[in-house]
């Protein structure tokens, strides 16, 4: 039968459904990852951030034909849920100025080659010189969401800018960096999960917009999380663990990814959501991260001498 008020348009995923239940959104989930997030990919996307830190180049984006896109396309997944997660979406990338000098201070003593690639770089009076690559990709993002949210609703926008959490040293700039990566690291990991999950519920030009939010999310998680590696050789469970422990008290001044992951479930309005977007979302986050640990087992210490070592004196 012709579904006329929902017909089926172009999909990046192969399996494709008007209205998806659980198994089949999980499927599609899964291909996604398998398509986006395979080792071969993050192999590449770390092996790309040497020849950023010599002549970086924001990655370009396909062309997106926004005036196509509309609620139809929106697919096992209820319309006013989707424009919350936008909004919650926007809200978080808005203050990526914050984000990115925040991160450039805790690098810039260690690893000034990093530093510049997240934060640009500054003058002696703090004046910005140059934007970071990191910034220059994640900034299209809050006005790309605008521009979805607009195109679905007819009305016009503006996020709320929030303020991030500051430069805070210790006496212990090794211990501070690790502490403020792990946490950068979670949070790309998190956007990656959430845009390839969105992705999963959509089709046609709407997902061609979420492609592009998804690939800059995997490009600078994969580039933050193989840098942490080479960076923090010592680094495994144990100490994650021991991390977030010491890290989740809520008067913890510093990033805690606790009260982050309690900001964001609030943020994308969480309770709203169906058992199975819920269920879906777990799933995603949790099929990422075994893909992401078998690449992390491929990060020998030769590997990563020879991509860093040389460019880092």
């Amino acid at each position: 039968m012709l579904n006329i008020l929902n017909p089926i348009t172009e999909d990046l995923v192969s399996q494709s459904y008007p209205s998806p239940h659980y198994l089949q959104t999980q499927r599609r989930i899964r291909s996604l990852i398998d398509k986006y997030i395979a080792v071969e990919k993050l192999h590449d996307r770390l092996q790309d951030l040497s020849i950023q830190f010599a002549n970086p180049q924001p990655r370009p984006w396909k062309l997106i034909d926004w005036q196509t896109i509309n609620r139809n396309q929106i697919i096992g997944l209820d319309a006013e849920v989707f424009l919350s997660i936008l909004i919650g979406a926007m809200d978080t990338e808005a203050p990526i100025r914050g984000y990115t000098q925040t991160s450039r201070q805790y690098l810039e003593k260690l690893h000034p080659q990093m530093a510049r690639f997240v934060g640009g770089t500054v003058g002696k009076d703090g004046e910005l010189l140059e934007l970071g690559l990191w910034e220059k990709e994640e900034r299209q993002h809050t006005p790309a969401l605008i521009k979805i949210y607009t195109q679905l609703t007819g009305e016009k926008i503006t996020p709320k800018l929030r303020i991030v959490r500051s430069y805070l040293p210790t006496d212990d700039p090794h211990e501070d960096l690790y502490r403020h990566g792990l946490h950068r690291i979670a949070t790309e990991y998190g956007a990656t999960c959430l845009y390839i999950w969105l992705m999963a519920h959509t089709t046609g030009a709407l997902q061609d917009v979420l492609e592009e939010l998804a690939q800059d999310e995997i490009n600078h998680m994969t580039k933050f999380w193989g840098f942490g590696v080479w960076a923090f050789p010592d680094t495994g469970l144990m100490r994650i663990g021991r991390t977030l422990i010491k890290t989740r008290s809520p008067n913890y001044q510093r990033n805690n990814l606790m009260r982050t992951l309690r900001r964001m479930m609030g943020t994308l309005n969480w309770n709203a959501w169906s058992l199975t977007n819920k269920t879906t979302l777990l799933f995603t986050f949790t099929y990422t991260m075994h893909r992401l640990w078998s690449w992390n087992n491929t990060l020998t210490p030769k590997y990563l001498q020879d991509l860093f070592e040389i460019n880092h004196q």
